[in-house]
Protein backbone atom coordinates (compact mmCIF):
# COMPACT_ATOMS: atom_id res chain seq x y z
CA UNK A 1 0.00 0.00 0.00
CA UNK A 2 1.13 3.37 -0.74
CA UNK A 3 2.24 5.62 1.73
CA UNK A 4 -0.04 8.79 2.41
CA UNK A 5 2.85 11.20 2.39
CA UNK A 6 4.62 9.50 -0.36
CA UNK A 7 1.26 9.46 -2.29
CA UNK A 8 1.32 13.40 -1.54
CA UNK A 9 4.47 14.17 -2.67
CA UNK A 10 4.24 12.37 -5.94
CA UNK A 11 0.89 14.53 -6.16
CA UNK A 12 2.71 17.75 -5.55
CA UNK A 13 5.87 16.47 -8.16
CA UNK A 14 3.29 15.89 -10.64
CA UNK A 15 2.23 19.06 -10.16
CA UNK A 16 5.20 21.06 -10.25
CA UNK A 17 5.77 19.17 -13.56
CA UNK A 18 2.85 20.00 -15.28
CA UNK A 19 3.63 23.78 -14.28
CA UNK A 20 6.84 23.39 -15.49
CA UNK A 21 5.45 21.86 -18.90
CA UNK A 22 3.35 25.16 -18.94
CA UNK A 23 5.81 27.25 -18.36
CA UNK A 24 7.71 25.72 -21.42
CA UNK A 25 5.28 25.67 -23.96
CA UNK A 26 4.31 29.19 -23.03
CA UNK A 27 7.90 30.34 -23.75
CA UNK A 28 8.05 28.35 -26.77
CA UNK A 29 4.62 30.00 -28.15
CA UNK A 30 6.32 34.07 -26.94
CA UNK A 31 9.40 32.87 -29.02
CA UNK A 32 7.53 32.28 -31.96
CA UNK A 33 5.32 35.73 -31.59
CA UNK A 34 8.35 37.54 -30.76
CA UNK A 35 10.33 36.23 -33.95
CA UNK A 36 7.25 37.12 -35.62
CA UNK A 37 7.31 40.28 -34.34
CA UNK A 38 10.89 40.82 -34.99
CA UNK A 39 10.00 39.72 -38.06
CA UNK A 40 7.44 42.71 -39.05
CA UNK A 41 9.53 45.39 -37.07
CA UNK A 42 12.31 44.76 -39.81
CA UNK A 43 9.62 44.69 -42.62
CA UNK A 44 8.45 47.87 -40.87
CA UNK A 45 12.09 49.18 -40.61
CA UNK A 46 13.28 48.60 -44.44
CA UNK A 47 9.92 50.15 -45.66
CA UNK A 48 10.62 53.43 -43.67
CA UNK A 49 14.59 53.25 -45.04
CA UNK A 50 13.35 53.16 -48.65
CA UNK A 51 10.64 55.53 -48.04
CA UNK A 52 13.70 58.15 -46.30
CA UNK A 53 15.63 57.27 -49.50
CA UNK A 54 12.69 58.05 -52.16
CA UNK A 55 12.19 61.95 -50.14
CA UNK A 56 15.97 63.30 -49.01
CA UNK A 57 16.22 65.33 -52.28
CA UNK A 58 13.13 66.96 -51.16
CA UNK A 59 13.52 67.26 -47.69
CA UNK A 60 16.41 69.00 -48.29
CA UNK A 61 15.65 72.05 -48.44
CA UNK A 62 12.84 73.33 -46.07
CA UNK A 63 13.08 77.05 -46.36
CA UNK A 64 13.05 79.70 -48.78
CA UNK A 65 16.05 80.98 -47.96
CA UNK A 66 19.52 79.53 -47.69
CA UNK A 67 21.03 81.30 -45.07
CA UNK A 68 17.84 79.48 -42.89
CA UNK A 69 18.90 76.16 -44.31
CA UNK A 70 22.42 76.56 -43.59
CA UNK A 71 21.47 77.52 -40.16
CA UNK A 72 18.98 74.47 -39.75
CA UNK A 73 21.65 72.16 -40.90
CA UNK A 74 24.55 74.01 -38.43
CA UNK A 75 22.63 73.43 -35.38
CA UNK A 76 21.06 69.54 -36.33
CA UNK A 77 24.39 68.32 -37.68
CA UNK A 78 27.02 69.85 -35.37
CA UNK A 79 27.40 69.53 -31.51
CA UNK A 80 27.14 73.33 -31.33
CA UNK A 81 23.60 72.51 -29.48
CA UNK A 82 24.67 69.91 -26.97
CA UNK A 83 28.25 71.74 -25.84
CA UNK A 84 25.72 74.92 -24.78
CA UNK A 85 23.00 72.34 -23.62
CA UNK A 86 26.23 70.80 -21.48
CA UNK A 87 27.98 73.91 -20.00
CA UNK A 88 24.49 75.90 -19.24
CA UNK A 89 23.29 73.06 -17.26
CA UNK A 90 26.38 72.74 -15.28
CA UNK A 91 25.78 76.24 -13.80
CA UNK A 92 23.75 74.88 -10.91
CA UNK A 93 25.08 76.52 -7.89
CA UNK A 94 23.73 79.88 -9.16
CA UNK A 95 21.42 81.53 -10.92
CA UNK A 96 23.87 84.62 -11.82
CA UNK A 97 26.40 82.11 -13.33
CA UNK A 98 23.82 80.42 -16.07
CA UNK A 99 22.50 84.72 -16.93
CA UNK A 100 26.43 85.21 -17.11
CA UNK A 101 26.87 82.32 -19.32
CA UNK A 102 23.69 83.11 -21.35
CA UNK A 103 25.19 86.80 -22.50
CA UNK A 104 28.42 86.04 -23.04
CA UNK A 105 27.84 83.22 -25.37
CA UNK A 106 25.30 85.40 -27.21
CA UNK A 107 27.79 88.38 -26.86
CA UNK A 108 30.50 86.22 -28.36
CA UNK A 109 28.25 85.34 -31.51
CA UNK A 110 27.80 88.42 -32.95
CA UNK A 111 30.89 90.05 -32.12
CA UNK A 112 33.01 86.88 -34.14
CA UNK A 113 30.35 87.06 -37.35
CA UNK A 114 30.83 90.82 -37.18
CA UNK A 115 34.20 91.32 -38.75
CA UNK A 116 33.41 88.38 -41.31
CA UNK A 117 29.94 90.68 -42.26
CA UNK A 118 32.04 93.29 -42.53
CA UNK A 119 34.36 91.94 -44.92
CA UNK A 120 31.31 90.27 -46.94
CA UNK A 121 30.25 93.89 -47.41
CA UNK A 122 33.45 95.03 -49.00
CA UNK A 123 33.23 92.70 -51.34
CA UNK A 124 36.85 91.30 -50.69
CA UNK A 125 39.90 91.03 -48.41
CA UNK A 126 41.58 94.30 -47.89
CA UNK A 127 45.10 93.97 -48.30
CA UNK A 128 48.02 96.51 -46.48
CA UNK A 129 49.92 96.46 -49.31
CA UNK A 130 52.21 99.32 -47.29
CA UNK A 131 53.08 100.20 -43.96
CA UNK A 132 53.98 103.10 -42.43
CA UNK A 133 55.23 103.60 -38.87
CA UNK A 134 56.10 106.05 -36.42
CA UNK A 135 58.25 105.35 -33.37
CA UNK A 136 57.48 107.69 -30.02
CA UNK A 137 60.67 107.15 -27.95
CA UNK A 138 61.84 108.79 -25.16
CA UNK A 139 65.29 107.70 -24.92
CA UNK A 140 68.03 109.40 -26.97
CA UNK A 141 68.88 108.94 -30.18
CA UNK A 142 72.67 108.83 -29.39
CA UNK A 143 74.07 105.22 -30.07
CA UNK A 144 76.73 105.22 -27.70
CA UNK A 145 73.47 104.99 -25.10
CA UNK A 146 73.19 101.96 -22.69
CA UNK A 147 69.75 101.05 -22.50
CA UNK A 148 69.42 99.30 -18.89
CA UNK A 149 65.65 99.17 -18.55
CA UNK A 150 63.98 95.75 -18.73
CA UNK A 151 61.16 95.61 -21.26
CA UNK A 152 58.21 95.18 -19.78
CA UNK A 153 55.71 92.97 -21.94
CA UNK A 154 52.14 93.75 -20.94
CA UNK A 155 49.76 90.36 -20.83
CA UNK A 156 46.47 90.43 -21.75
CA UNK A 157 44.26 88.14 -19.76
CA UNK A 158 41.76 86.73 -22.50
CA UNK A 159 39.11 85.53 -20.69
CA UNK A 160 39.11 89.81 -19.54
CA UNK A 161 38.83 90.62 -23.25
CA UNK A 162 36.44 87.95 -23.57
CA UNK A 163 34.09 89.35 -20.50
CA UNK A 164 31.01 91.67 -20.12
CA UNK A 165 31.16 93.86 -16.93
CA UNK A 166 28.94 93.00 -14.07
CA UNK A 167 28.58 89.65 -14.70
CA UNK A 168 29.37 86.21 -12.99
CA UNK A 169 33.15 85.13 -13.37
CA UNK A 170 31.98 81.27 -13.11
CA UNK A 171 29.49 81.83 -15.76
CA UNK A 172 32.36 83.99 -18.51
CA UNK A 173 34.88 80.92 -17.91
CA UNK A 174 33.02 78.34 -18.71
CA UNK A 175 31.28 80.41 -21.83
CA UNK A 176 35.11 81.02 -23.20
CA UNK A 177 35.89 77.59 -22.87
CA UNK A 178 32.44 76.13 -24.67
CA UNK A 179 32.61 78.80 -27.47
CA UNK A 180 36.16 78.10 -28.16
CA UNK A 181 34.93 74.73 -28.75
CA UNK A 182 31.58 75.77 -31.31
CA UNK A 183 33.55 79.22 -32.98
CA UNK A 184 35.03 77.35 -35.57
CA UNK A 185 31.41 75.45 -36.65
CA UNK A 186 29.64 78.62 -36.57
CA UNK A 187 32.07 80.67 -38.48
CA UNK A 188 32.49 77.50 -41.32
CA UNK A 189 28.83 77.34 -41.82
CA UNK A 190 28.28 81.42 -42.36
CA UNK A 191 31.39 81.70 -44.53
CA UNK A 192 29.47 80.06 -46.96
CA UNK A 193 27.29 82.23 -47.06
CA UNK A 194 27.55 85.34 -49.73
CA UNK A 195 23.95 86.48 -50.26
CA UNK A 196 23.27 89.57 -48.06
CA UNK A 197 20.11 88.75 -46.99
CA UNK A 198 21.74 85.22 -46.34
CA UNK A 199 23.92 86.64 -43.98
CA UNK A 200 21.35 88.69 -42.16
CA UNK A 201 18.87 86.16 -41.93
CA UNK A 202 21.47 84.03 -40.65
CA UNK A 203 22.73 86.29 -38.02
CA UNK A 204 19.78 87.33 -36.79
CA UNK A 205 18.18 83.61 -36.48
CA UNK A 206 21.15 82.46 -34.68
CA UNK A 207 20.63 84.76 -31.91
CA UNK A 208 17.16 84.10 -31.65
CA UNK A 209 17.40 80.27 -31.44
CA UNK A 210 19.96 80.28 -29.19
CA UNK A 211 18.07 82.31 -26.87
CA UNK A 212 15.63 80.64 -26.86
CA UNK A 213 17.26 77.27 -26.56
CA UNK A 214 18.85 78.87 -23.42
CA UNK A 215 15.38 79.31 -22.23
CA UNK A 216 14.28 75.74 -22.70
CA UNK A 217 17.35 74.45 -20.88
CA UNK A 218 16.35 76.60 -18.08
CA UNK A 219 12.96 75.11 -17.86
CA UNK A 220 14.29 71.61 -17.90
CA UNK A 221 16.41 73.05 -15.03
CA UNK A 222 13.17 74.19 -12.50
CA UNK A 223 13.60 72.44 -9.54
CA UNK A 224 10.01 73.61 -8.16
CA UNK A 225 8.56 70.38 -10.25
CA UNK A 226 4.88 69.68 -7.72
CA UNK A 227 4.97 65.99 -6.86
CA UNK A 228 1.70 64.46 -8.77
CA UNK A 229 -1.25 64.23 -5.70
CA UNK A 230 -1.93 60.12 -6.19
CA UNK A 231 1.98 59.49 -5.40
CA UNK A 232 1.75 61.49 -1.94
CA UNK A 233 -1.71 59.54 -0.98
CA UNK A 234 0.20 56.16 -2.14
CA UNK A 235 0.83 53.71 1.13
CA UNK A 236 1.38 49.99 1.50
CA UNK A 237 -1.79 48.37 2.07
CA UNK A 238 -0.71 45.26 4.32
CA UNK A 239 -2.81 42.68 6.01
CA UNK A 240 -0.67 41.10 8.74
CA UNK A 241 -3.73 38.68 9.17
CA UNK A 242 -3.86 37.80 5.08
CA UNK A 243 -3.16 34.02 3.85
CA UNK A 244 0.22 33.63 2.50
CA UNK A 245 0.56 32.35 -0.71
CA UNK A 246 2.91 29.56 -0.98
CA UNK A 247 2.64 28.48 -4.71
CA UNK A 248 6.63 29.12 -5.73
CA UNK A 249 7.23 31.65 -8.02
CA UNK A 250 7.68 31.53 -11.88
CA UNK A 251 11.25 32.08 -11.66
CA UNK A 252 11.48 29.34 -9.12
CA UNK A 253 10.25 26.96 -11.47
CA UNK A 254 11.97 27.87 -14.50
CA UNK A 255 15.05 27.14 -12.07
CA UNK A 256 14.20 23.51 -11.39
CA UNK A 257 12.74 23.42 -15.08
CA UNK A 258 16.68 23.95 -15.96
CA UNK A 259 17.99 21.07 -14.20
CA UNK A 260 14.95 18.28 -15.50
CA UNK A 261 15.41 16.31 -18.70
CA UNK A 262 11.82 17.83 -19.58
CA UNK A 263 11.79 15.60 -23.04
CA UNK A 264 12.14 12.77 -20.88
CA UNK A 265 9.22 13.89 -18.33
CA UNK A 266 6.50 14.83 -21.15
CA UNK A 267 6.79 11.47 -22.72
CA UNK A 268 6.55 9.91 -19.17
CA UNK A 269 3.35 11.77 -18.74
CA UNK A 270 1.78 11.45 -22.10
Amino acid sequence: MIDRKEFTEELQLRETVRKAIKIIKNNRLRNRLTEGRNESRLREVIKSLLSEGQSAVASVAKHRNTGINALEDLLKNSNVLFVLETGYKSLTTDEAQRVSYRAHILAAVKKALAPEESRKGAGEDVEITEAIGIEISDKPDDPDFIDIEDEKEVEVDEKDEFGLDGEDLTGRNRAFTDFGNIEKDILTAYDDLDNPEDIRLFEEYLIKNLALYFDKYETELDPNVEEPSEAAEATADLDDGADVDTEAPAFELEEVVSHLDIDDIIKNLL
